[in-house]
């Protein structure tokens, strides 16, 4: 499927929830609904000189622009492929000596395309840039300070001698982008590094269930010239079969949280009350909130109370322990944590599975595999009965599984969880994305050393351990 073309999916009216999107065919999962090019997008403030800010990718050793000394980029032809989009900014920095916050910068890149092409960049965009909600009336008394603070900054910012526009129209364009902004990840989707508005996406409603996820496609970069590159997208892919007509949802929040929490979330960022299926009936609640069942007996509610609050303050230290990078006390800390949820807290409780999740990824980083991926299949086993099977959250955790078995000597159950997590980032990510490029070839790895290993188990175990003296 081509970047923008939206024969897939067609515009209509969805009731309460005002505009929507619904497939226009049958769709199956892992298939495109649309790719779209994003109308702007800006590197987050931390991240402006690790991240290229043209393609996102994180790299070492990016080029700066000579002239604004902000920018920075893999190369000269990713900076060529930019500069549309850096010129009038590149101007902006020099004249006033220094680059705004990310929100500022994301709100002049956004003016300056919407001067540009009218809102509208191609016949396939279904709504212009204008068009989209701001909700600035629904803002508290925090985020209405916080926008006239941005008006101003923006205002400062703007080149002169350009239109200039009334604080009403920047108000409602710094809304529309604290509405819609569609957060970007690196080439890895490991970390977030940038912001972006994308019209035709932000016509897409929310469920907590979706039918539909979101990636983001950093584009080939790899052409020497610069007019071969491929743009930066997201695409919207089906995570299962839908039928002609469907509504085209995606969650707007991570469905790992209680009902109550993600309703809060949602009411408070997006201005709605959601009422989809698995918030109405709080479906997986109970699983999330689950306690443990030993001898056909269940610990008594005072008991699980406290083991509540004592996670949450267990969860604190270790949240201060990573900033500090003080490892083995992370490490400490779960475990002590743990030993207290067993027994009182379910393997699908929220508390239990996030203390999992770092213990898995802290013992990893200290080269401990094998405990590792105890943490890491139990990790796996919650998030199974909670997400749908084909959440991205539950495939990376799976790769995670999968990596960390396979590092600890458990080739088996390694490449059992590799292939699983490659075909559910498959239909997610899709093949030609970075992270599904590496399960293949962690899936191929390990399939010949499965081999190896049912052929010859001491002659793979001596192999294995002289490959890990030498990454040691």
């Amino acid at each position: 499927m081509t970047v923008g073309n939206m024969d897939s999916a067609e515009l209509f009216d969805a009731g309460k929830k005002g505009r929507g999107l619904r497939a226009r065919e049958h769709l199956n999962a892992g298939d495109v609904v649309f790719s779209e090019s994003s109308f702007s997008a800006v590197v987050f403030d931390s991240l402006v000189t690790k991240v290229c800010h043209s393609c996102f990718r994180q790299q070492a050793d990016l080029h700066r622009c000579a002239q604004c000394k902000f920018a920075h980029y893999c190369d000269r032809t990713c900076q060529t492929a930019c500069w549309s989009e850096h010129k009038h900014e590149c101007g902006a920095i020099r004249k006033t000596g220094k680059a705004p916050s990310e929100s500022v910068r994301l709100a002049a890149r956004v003016l300056w395309r919407v001067h540009k092409d009218t809102g509208i960049v191609s016949d396939s965009q279904l709504i212009s840039v204008d068009q989209l909600k701001d909700h600035v009336t629904d803002l508290p008394e925090e985020g209405l300070k916080q926008l006239q603070t941005d008006v101003l900054t923006f205002f400062a910012y703007w080149s002169h001698g350009r239109k200039q526009h009334s604080v009403e129209y920047i108000s409602r364009l710094f809304g529309i982008i604290k509405c819609n902004g569609f957060t970007l990840s690196d080439q890895r989707g490991l970390q977030a590094v940038g912001v972006g508005l994308f019209p035709n996406l932000c016509l897409v409603n929310h469920d907590c269930w979706p039918n539909c996820t979101v990636i983001l496609n950093h584009g080939n970069q790899s052409a020497l010239s610069s007019a071969l590159h491929s743009q930066r997208r997201v695409e919207l892919r089906a995570v299962g079969k839908i039928s002609e007509g469907e509504e085209l949802t995606v969650s707007y929040v991570d469905f790992l949280n209680l009902s109550a929490d993600r309703q809060k979330h949602l009411r408070e960022s997006f201005h709605f009350e959601c009422t989809c299926q698995h918030c109405s009936e709080k479906i997986s609640d109970d699983l999330m909130t689950a306690t443990a069942e030993k001898d056909g007996s269940k610990p008594s509610a005072d008991k699980v109370k406290e083991i509540n609050a004592l996670s949450k303050e267990y969860l604190e230290k270790i949240d201060i322990a990573r900033v500090d990078r003080d490892y083995h006390k992370v490490v400490t800390l779960c475990c002590d944590c743990l030993e207290k949820q067993e027994n009182v807290l379910a393997d699908t409780n929220l508390l239990k599975l996030r203390v999992f999740s770092i213990t898995s990824e802290v013992l990893s980083f200290l080269r401990n595999f094998s405990e590792a991926s105890v943490y890491a299949r139990r990790m796996v086993e919650g998030y199974t009965k909670l997400c749908h099977p084909n959440n991205a959250l539950l495939g990376m955790a799976t790769m995670r599984a999968g990596v960390t078995h396979w590092h600890g000597g458990q080739i088996e159950a390694g490449h059992k969880f590799i292939c699983k997590a490659y075909g559910i980032l498959m239909v997610t990510h899709g093949p030609n994305h970075a992270i599904t490029k590496d399960l293949e070839s962690m899936r191929t790895q390990t399939e010949l050393e499965l081999k190896m290993f049912k052929d010859d188990e001491k002659k793979y175990q001596s192999m294995r351990d002289a490959a890990l003296e030498i990454t040691v």
